[in-house]
């Protein structure tokens, strides 16, 4: 189990450091192209995914820190008691921890999460997002995908 931890703990440091290089090395809003539809852009987001809340007036930032706090108990009790053999549902659950907890630092220390992974085709830009938000995306398709391949998911009794 200490290993599933790791995991989120090494998501945790990747993200952390990725941001503070962002934040140290580039101006907010610039950008540096790095190969066709996928740029580095600095942006400060006080909202949730695709910034959603992020013109509330300040108290999202509260709620955000609450819920994300609340998600990465509940994650880490469900990790602790997840039985040895559930691979999959682990490395699942653990990056999904270490995106919320990479994101809750942010928004205790600034009151925003820093974003800066940019994809876009011509004038369409997809939502700034961080190694964190990838590491949640990814963990939460293998928990979906996992629930569909165990037998003795909660999803097989709805077939």
């Amino acid at each position: 189990m200490s290993r599933w931890f790791l995991l989120s703990l090494l998501v945790l440091i990747v993200d952390q450091v990725s941001k503070m290089t962002v934040s140290s090395s580039m101006h907010l809003y610039e950008s540096i192209a790095l190969v066709p539809s996928f740029q580095l852009t600095y942006v400060h987001n006080s909202g949730a995914a695709f910034s959603f809340l992020s013109d509330a007036g300040g108290w999202q930032r509260w709620f955000f820190i609450a819920l994300s706090s609340v998600v990465s108990v509940l994650i880490s009790i469900w990790l602790v008691r997840l039985p040895t053999g559930l691979r999959w549902q682990a490395a699942g659950l653990a990056l999904v921890l270490g995106g919320a907890v990479g994101n809750l630092v942010d928004r205790v220390l600034y009151g925003y999460v820093i974003d800066f992974l940019d994809i876009y085709y011509r004038s369409w830009h997809w939502p700034a997002f961080n190694v964190a938000d990838a590491a949640i995306t990814i963990g939460a398709v293998i928990l979906l995908v996992d629930s569909f391949r165990n037998p003795d998911s909660p999803l097989q009794e709805l077939k």
